[in-house]
């Protein structure tokens, strides 16, 4: 009989690659995204066409929000939002230095992706166009029947103008191309695709948490006084996510480039300064800092912290 070796065979060939950036190098995982966002669409897009199509014989006029409602307003404009996000996140992943911001970056990418879908297949589904033909933010005013509510104590936020809703920027940086609250301007978005490594990582957590602090307000208004049930618990379930990645995201920012978050109304960085070096420039370490009133809100129900 023959002896059996005790010694097991070992297999000496390199572990597989186990994430997507292994896998397919940073240019094939854009590539990929990129063709995930446009399929995502096609899908919101298909399921409003074919849903609408179908029960068109069966709804009545309640079914379907007014023009100038809260729940189309949000879903237009939520877009539109979430559109910047996602190109912040997938600059981030071209141009950034560490997998965990990167891994970040792509999460926030294909969940925004997903969002912008869906919202697109409800205002389909509704019969509008995907192309808003109202002012932004517009849908926030108070002269729409609301008073706002529990966002009285907000800085800024006195219902009587859309743009005063605008708390996270001042008119100057909408001027230079931001549109709603907390969205870069154009000059900030040019600048973080010049960046790299770790540069282009601290500077884009800045630019996000800033983007997330914007868009919050929206989406909490939205959970308050929307009517549709669906885009109500949306809006909801938006708003958490964000919060606990705000809180995540700056807890990354301060440990490991030692920077904290832009300064409410902000405009990009002078020439010469990288995104981890700002700390001077910024506001303080507090994942809301410049959303005065937002923790007592009504309808927000606060995010389980992330672990």
């Amino acid at each position: 009989m023959t002896p059996v070796d005790p010694t097991p065979t070992r297999d000496l060939a390199p572990p597989a690659p186990t994430s997507v950036f292994q896998r397919w190098g940073r240019g094939g995982t854009g590539a990929v995204l990129a063709l995930g966002a446009v399929v995502m669409l096609l899908i919101g897009g298909t399921i409003g066409l074919t849903l609408g199509s179908s029960s068109s014989s069966s709804s009545t006029s309640s079914d379907r929000p007014a023009a100038d409602s809260v729940d189309v307003g949000f879903l237009y404009d939520m877009s539109v939002h979430h559109e910047q996000g996602v190109e912040l996140a997938h600059l981030v992943q071209l141009n950034g230095g560490r997998a965990e911001v990167a891994g970040i970056g792509y999460d926030i990418e294909y969940q925004q992706t997903s969002q912008i879908g869906q919202m697109g297949g409800f205002l389909q589904l509704w019969g509008y166009s995907l192309n808003n033909p109202r002012p932004l933010m517009a849908w926030m005013s108070a002269a729409g029947g609301h008073d706002m509510g529990g966002m009285a104590g907000m800085p800024g936020m006195t219902g009587s103008d859309p743009m005063a809703v605008m708390t996270t920027m001042d008119r100057a940086s909408i001027a230079a191309g931001a549109l709603m609250p907390g969205m870069a301007t154009t000059a900030e978005v040019d600048r973080l695709k010049t960046l790299r490594g770790d540069a282009s990582d601290a500077y884009f957590l800045q630019l996000m948490i800033r983007h997330h602090q914007g868009g919050v307000p929206m989406m909490d208004y939205a959970a308050t006084y929307s009517t549709n049930p669906v885009v109500k618990n949306m809006a909801l379930k938006m708003a958490q996510g964000q919060v606990s990645e705000i809180a995540s995201m700056t807890e990354l920012l301060a440990r490991t480039y030692g920077a904290q978050p832009l300064a409410a109304g902000a405009s990009a960085l002078p020439a010469g300064t990288d995104g981890a070096s700002a700390a001077s420039s910024t506001a303080g370490a507090d994942p809301m800092t410049g959303m005065d009133g937002m923790t007592g809100m009504d309808g927000m129900t606060p995010a389980a912290p992330t672990s």
